[in-house]
């Protein structure tokens, strides 16, 4: 499941899916996020002859493993609320941003129950919506200002913010693809 504390801070590399934030550029981030929808639309949507793909995407492997299904409505979340803090950065002076609350917005928004089609074009509207804000900042300096977020230590610059969009939907891609690969296995008794 999610974790209320970043995975890692902005010059890190996250040891699990080996994702490096400060290797993004603004570019690279925008590139990446216009790939999401393609990428997130086959695993969410397409499944082998004889599959229960409904099944599949709402399984938990165990009660604390989310489902791919709750995976991929998390980086839809993801993806709009690093927005969200992205462009106050941007535009305010120094906000005190919001702590978000993944497990609870989870069982919140009853991710396990969301339509699978619907949540694979919410990651691609939500990931061209900020991959256009982005590419319409037109001064570079700003994407390092930078301000506090509640319940974190230090300073996260509005580029944090877009790599770390970036860096929710790297990651949870290959937790989809690694959840899939269980469930598959224990329904085919693997």
């Amino acid at each position: 499941m999610s974790q209320f504390q970043p995975v890692v801070t902005p010059k890190e590399r996250c040891d699990e899916c080996g994702y490096v934030y400060a290797e993004v550029s603004v570019d690279d981030a925008i590139e990446k996020l216009r790939s999401f929808g393609r990428r997130y639309k086959a695993p969410l949507t397409r499944f082998l002859a004889g599959e229960d793909g409904d099944s599949l995407l709402r399984t938990r492997p165990s009660p604390d493993v989310w489902s791919p299904l709750e995976y991929a409505a998390h980086v839809r979340d993801a993806v709009r609320f690093n927005g969200y803090l992205a462009r106050r950065v941007l535009t305010e002076d120094s906000p005190t941003l919001p702590a978000p609350n993944p497990d609870q917005a989870a069982v919140d928004n009853d991710y396990n129950s969301s339509d699978p089609a619907e949540v694979a074009d919410g990651i691609e509207e939500r990931a061209a919506k900020l991959a256009d804000m982005a590419a319409g900042v037109e001064d570079p300096s700003s994407w390092e200002r930078a301000t506090v977020w509640e319940g974190r230590d230090g300073e996260f610059t509005a580029l944090y913010f877009l790599r770390n969009a970036v860096h929710e939907g790297h990651h949870h891609l290959l937790d989809i693809g690694r959840v899939l690969r269980h469930v598959r296995e224990a329904a085919n008794g693997s």
